[in-house]
């Protein structure tokens, strides 16, 4: 068992406030620029050296460890001199600026700190100023508002009687002396009399609070390959004063040569706070700026993954955290490791002295990413998760400790109503930002930090990033309300104006500048295809729409001649000059032209709308697979998706293009989003007269199928072709297309469950919100 992320997350300020605000481009030039560059580079660095905050707590019980030579002297005098020297002006020990809530910890830290120089006889008047602030602050004690660290109804009230039997006197009333002593025999009991691992853990993880009565035995138990308890300083220290383990002496000395003259409260921790870097970068939507940073830690957590490295695979939080962000990578590890957390093993961790949500949000995100029809495991840890998260999160807003918690309860009310598959990148990282945390604190027995996480670099840059692309994104948006007008679009009455929308989705998804070809392509194409799937469906009689797809087959055409009507004219015109701006586009960035392919993509569209157009105008009622195998192609994703593959960076061969592999992913994620829309259309598609995929099911089954069942059995459908489809994405071994080709398609599966999660989020004015804060709304950081 492990413990570094067996923690609550303490916020002593957050910034969650950011009001919508105009930005000043033109002020910003190159001094921004500049800025941008510097900031990047203070993050680069953080990668080469992990900071972490040294514990007075954990140090104290070093320093109490005697020489082997000498019980009058210290083993580690380099610690007690540490304790000496950093004292604070209030008499106290730990991290400096502490919350108002964490007095307990600062007690304890204090009062470690007094005892160890009190054992070597020094500092006298340090430990006379350390006595004063303990009194001053006693009734913290017995404050129920106050956060209690791990153990300290069992470790504060041993060491007070470690103090009396050092001479060191303090005022405190003998009965509240004796309720802490009481209360600490009842814990103890309690923990004594259960059969809990996680209660057997808890007294071992609490050994210098236990005194003589400590089973050293089972203890030992939990000693690490590198010679620690649990990797904490203070239970190792204490481990080896009463049995001189030379494993536990080894682990000691490797911390001290770490850090010098104190010790951290936890160790090793640098695997887990690079993760939580590249976590934290991802989210903030800033990671393409680290590509080759954040693959050296991917890889390094790899090779750990595959030896059964303890450090990665025996804490739920790591080995959550390490899973996911290996899989959503394309690297190839097995939910195996992670099944084995459930709620309850993490709930009775250390005998349930830490309720970690933070480790079970972990869980619940890691078990999103379920991507083979044998993880059924993952399936359920995913509904218990869920489940759990959502009573947590009803239950926590009315507890005292909702204002230590405030961050994670924001984290977990985002992770359950924007779940991964439906999850859009600018989305995520403007409320990652909106909720950013910049100074926070872990507590185990004591608390901590790591400068390299949670810090207003990370801030900084993506608040930057965001404005900055979103002004490149409203530039893009003018220009294609311009491009609308101009192509005359706006004239055709039938259609539904639908630019925002269509631009959002791409925003969302492709919000990096170079990737504004790929945006302009998806966004011009999806306006077409709103027009054009209006055109067929109401706007055009069956001659004009015949007329069309011969204007496409002929391609170079006479308007004024071959048009059979304006509505026509100005359709085949818009479509005529898109697809050869995209193909003039391919020609630079692919060296050769996709004009030929777009076409083609465009005319099986318009064949399998005329198709559909038919069956409802001759009454035809077609199977339910003549309807799917031709309804994913009506569905209209081809010209939005396919033609964008060309300019998000990899030259693509005639050969790629033609693959079965890329046919698959686009079937896949056709047919998922064709459900989606029939499950939410159903019931106006059906008033329309319009058949779809549920009352074509309802219709050809044998009577007994209910629109529940049916429209349950669907949902299962998309389901298991989402997972299909993320499968194909995240396949290195054996794939052809390229990564950053196949993520478009699972991009725009996003958009799709995101769209649909409710209702048809695109025929809907809903979407209208979410959208200006993508594509209007600037981001301003107030110093606070």
């Amino acid at each position: 068992m492990s413990l570094h992320l067996r923690c609550t997350t303490i916020s002593s300020s957050s910034v969650t406030d950011f009001p919508v605000q105009r930005s000043n481009e033109a002020k910003k030039g190159n001094a921004s620029s500049l800025n941008f560059e510097e900031t990047k580079d203070k993050i680069e660095s953080m990668f080469n050296k992990v900071e972490l905050s040294v514990s007075s707590y954990d140090t104290a019980w070093v320093a109490m460890v005697p020489s082997p030579s000498s019980a009058r002297d210290p083993f580690f005098p380099q610690c007690v001199n540490w304790l000496l020297e950093n004292q604070h002006s209030n008499g106290a020990w730990g991290l400096p600026h502490h919350h108002s809530l964490l007095m307990k910890d600062a007690l304890l830290s204090t009062l470690a700190s007094v005892l160890a120089l009190k054992q070597w006889n020094v500092g006298e008047e340090q430990i006379n100023k350390g006595l004063h602030f303990i009194e001053a602050n006693l009734a913290s004690v017995t404050d129920d508002k106050q956060y209690s660290p791990v153990g300290f109804e069992v470790i504060f009230p041993t060491m007070i009687e470690y103090a009396k039997n050092l001479d060191l006197n303090f005022s405190m009333e003998p009965s509240n002396f004796d309720a802490l002593i009481h209360k600490r025999e009842l814990e103890l009991k309690s923990a004594y009399g259960s059969n809990s691992e996680g209660q057997r853990a808890y007294l071992a993880y609490i050994s210098e609070g236990i005194g003589k009565s400590v089973d050293w035995e089972a203890v030992m138990k939990y000693q690490r390959k590198n010679g620690s308890l649990f990797n904490s300083p203070s239970t190792t220290a204490v481990a080896f004063t009463n049995l001189k383990n030379a494993d536990c002496l080894k682990y000691l000395c490797s911390v001290l040569e770490n850090f010098g003259s104190a010790v951290p409260a936890v160790y090793p921790l640098d695997m887990y706070v690079r993760l939580l870097m590249v976590d934290n970068l991802q989210r903030l939507g800033i990671d393409r700026h680290f590509k080759e940073e954040i693959r050296s830690v991917l890889d390094e957590t790899y090779r750990l993954w595959l030896q059964g490295e303890e450090s990665i695979l025996l804490d739920s939080s790591i080995c959550a955290m390490a899973f996911r962000l290996l899989r959503i990578s394309g690297y190839d590890v097995s939910s195996d490791p992670l099944t084995q957390f459930s709620e309850d093993h993490i709930i009775d961790y250390l005998g349930g002295h830490m309720k970690d949500i933070g480790a079970i949000l972990e869980i619940f995100r890691a078990s999103e990413i379920i991507i083979h029809p044998e993880e059924s495991d993952l399936e359920k840890q995913n509904l218990r998760t869920s489940s759990y998260l959502k009573q947590e999160l009803s239950s926590i807003s009315t507890n005292a400790d909702h204002k230590l918690n405030k961050y994670i309860c924001q984290e977990v009310n985002d992770a359950l109503k924007m779940p991964y598959y439906a999850n859009l990148g600018r989305l995520s990282s403007r409320r990652a930002i909106e909720h950013y945390e910049t100074d926070s604190m872990k507590i185990l027995k004591t608390s901590y930090r790591s400068s390299n996480v949670r810090n207003k670099y990370f801030l900084d840059l993506a608040i930057e990033d965001f404005n900055m692309c979103q002004s490149i994104h409203r530039e893009e948006l003018k220009n294609l309300s311009k491009w609308v007008i101009e192509n005359r679009l706006d004239k055709l009455k039938f259609a539904r104006q639908k630019l925002a929308y269509c631009y959002f989705s791409a925003a969302a998804t492709l919000f990096a500048s170079e990737l504004s070809d790929a945006r302009i392509s998806w966004a011009k194409n999806g306006v077409l295809t709103t027009v054009v799937d209006d055109f067929f469906d109401v706007g055009g009689s069956e001659e004009e729409l015949l007329n069309l797809i011969q204007l496409m087959e002929k391609w170079d055409v006479n308007l004024s001649v071959d048009c059979c009507s304006k509505q026509v004219e100005i359709i085949f015109s818009a479509l005529h000059n898109t697809i050869s701006e995209i193909g003039a586009k391919a020609v630079v960035l692919q060296g050769r032209s996709a004009k030929n392919h777009v076409i083609e993509i465009w005319l099986d569209l318009l064949k399998s709308m005329l198709r559909e157009a038919q069956w409802t105008k001759y009454k035809s009622v077609p199977t339910i697979d003549e309807y799917m195998t031709n309804g994913y192609v009506s569905f209209a994703l081809g010209p939005i998706v396919l033609p964008a593959l060309y300019f998000v960076g990899p030259k693509l061969s005639d050969d790629v293009v033609g693959h079965p592999e890329l046919h698959h992913l686009y079937r896949l994620m056709s047919t998922s989003g064709r459900l989606l829309n029939d499950i939410q259309g159903f019931k106006r598609e059906s008033k329309e007269g319009k058949l779809n995929a549920v009352s074509l099911s309802l219709i050809h089954g044998s009577g007994s199928a209910t629109e529940e069942v049916t429209i349950n059995e669907m949902k299962s459908i998309v389901k298991s072709q989402k997972r299909e489809l993320l499968r194909l994405v995240l396949q290195d071994k054996d794939s052809i297309v390229p990564r950053a080709c196949k993520d478009l398609f699972w991009k725009m599966s996003q958009v799709l469950h995101l769209f649909y999660a409710n209702d048809d989020g695109f025929t809907s004015n809903e979407m209208i919100n979410v959208a200006m804060g993508v594509l209007e709304e600037p981001v301003v950081h107030l110093d606070m």
